[in-house]
């Protein structure tokens, strides 16, 4: 509706179609062609909004009444769906998505095999099958995977550059030590790699090619533990948590540890290197116990002054803050390095208990929200 329109009609049309058929009356602007279709994909979804409010639709498209009525034959999910990606751009088509399935609880667009294959892989999509982890089976199940699979990849190779930039230069110092000296000559590689220069009549190997061992320097490795709340809120969250976990277990002299929790704690470490497999065992819902799920994750600490630990959560502690305040001010008095983050995802929108972040401040927990190159590079100047 920002565009310029020099026809009065054309006006009306677009005005008729952002307010719905209940404006028909007051407009009386016939909508033919193409824009009727956008009007019958467009009411399919959010007609719901008046329904939802009592409202009852009446002749074509007026308010309440008796009788029948002219309208077109009511569209059903798949169809509305073929029609909607016809009509609209992929932008447009991801919201209408994204609102028929949060907003108006579609639960068609994701238990129903042939109605999935159809829609558009994306974020959202992707949180709101693992809301429905548990519902999901046989085909369902399958193309769930294979949507999870591709925004996985998509996500992966978006972050891994970036986070991958974030540390370099700075791992290079765990890489083994080459020395070149005599100490560190292997002789028995040494000959073998010049023989194809050995003089037979003086009997003399001409060494042009010297072979060294090479001097393993040894570092202490970082451990990087990402505690994750995979209550329903925090569902973007646990997506990108899951990928840049595989990322930085990717790194050299890095131990990356991944645990999620709601009221319950579940360590997923053996699986940190897959996320997609991490994100199908997610089961979203439930209450939040952090105390609990720190608590576990200080028995993951070896060397507390060479711990960073990442906790991802809205806050909202569904326990007495007691143990979890205490856990962390036992975690900063030990050198854990604690950083808290109100959400994980590119576009850094929190929405979080802010009296408990405080607290959680005042405990010796840094608090923010952070996109996954922003965490990153913290990671990575903390870890020197």
């Amino acid at each position: 509706m920002t565009d310029f329109v020099s026809d009065p009609r054309e006006a009306l049309a677009r005005w008729r179609l952002l307010l719905g058929r209940y404006a028909q009356e007051r407009l009386e602007t016939p909508l033919r062609g193409e824009q009727a279709r956008v009007d019958r994909a467009l009411d399919f979804l959010y007609g719901r909004e008046h329904a939802g409010r009592g409202v009852r639709r009446g002749r074509s498209g007026g308010a309440a009444g008796r009788g029948g009525t002219l309208d077109p034959t009511q569209l059903d999910v798949p169809e509305w769906l073929a029609e909607v990606r016809r009509l609209f751009p992929r932008p447009v088509l991801e919201v209408l998505e994204r609102d028929a399935l949060q907003r108006y609880d579609l639960q068609e667009l994701v238990t129903d095999p042939e109605t999935l294959t159809r829609l558009e892989p994306n974020l959202a999509l992707v949180q709101t099958l693992m809301s429905f982890r548990g519902r999901l089976g046989g085909r369902v199940l399958d193309e769930a995977r294979r949507i999870i699979h591709q925004v996985v990849d998509e996500l992966t190779r978006r972050l891994e550059q970036e986070i991958r930039r974030a540390f370099s230069g700075r791992i290079d110092r765990f890489r083994q030590s080459r020395l070149k000296v005599a100490q560190n000559l292997d002789w028995r590689r040494t000959v073998r790699a010049n023989l194809r220069h050995w003089d037979p009549e003086t009997r003399r190997l001409a060494v042009r090619d010297l072979r060294f061992f090479a001097r393993v320097r040894r570092h202490i490795p970082w451990t990087i533990v990402l505690c994750v709340d995979q209550s329903g809120s925090m569902a973007g969250s646990v997506v990108y948590s899951a990928v840049v976990a595989a990322i930085l277990s990717r790194l050299p002299a890095v131990s990356v540890r991944l645990v999620l929790f709601d009221t319950s704690v579940v360590d997923v470490s053996d699986r940190v290197d897959d996320p997609l497999e991490v994100l199908l065992g997610v089961q979203l819902g439930g209450g939040t116990d952090i105390g609990r799920a720190l608590r576990y994750c200080e028995g993951l600490v070896d060397n507390p002054r060479r711990t960073v630990l990442v906790l991802i959560s809205d806050f909202d502690e569904g326990a007495s803050p007691r143990v979890l305040l205490a856990t962390v001010r036992r975690l900063a008095e030990a050198g854990v390095m604690l950083r808290g983050l109100a959400g994980l995802d590119e576009e850094s929108t929190p929405f979080y208990d802010r009296r408990m972040a405080e607290r959680l401040v005042a405990h010796g927990m840094e608090v923010a929200a952070a996109t996954p190159g922003e965490l990153a590079r913290w990671l990575a100047s903390t870890i020197r």
